[in-house]
């Protein structure tokens, strides 16, 4: 599972981790989480993300 950076405020989500705050689970793809999943951090959308290669 890749992790996904956002452009705004440089949070990483990391699937292995998941965002507890947010009620998801370790191992959960980026691709899964919910559409109205917002950065944990400065809130901007999952469209505001971008993957990590």
């Amino acid at each position: 599972m890749n992790i996904y950076v956002c452009l705004v405020c440089g949070y990483a989500y990391d699937p292995s981790a998941g965002d507890a705050d947010s009620g998801i689970e370790p191992n959960t793809p980026f691709e899964s989480l919910p559409d109205n999943w917002v950065c944990p951090l400065c809130g901007v959308k999952k469209n505001e993300f971008v993957e990590q290669v």
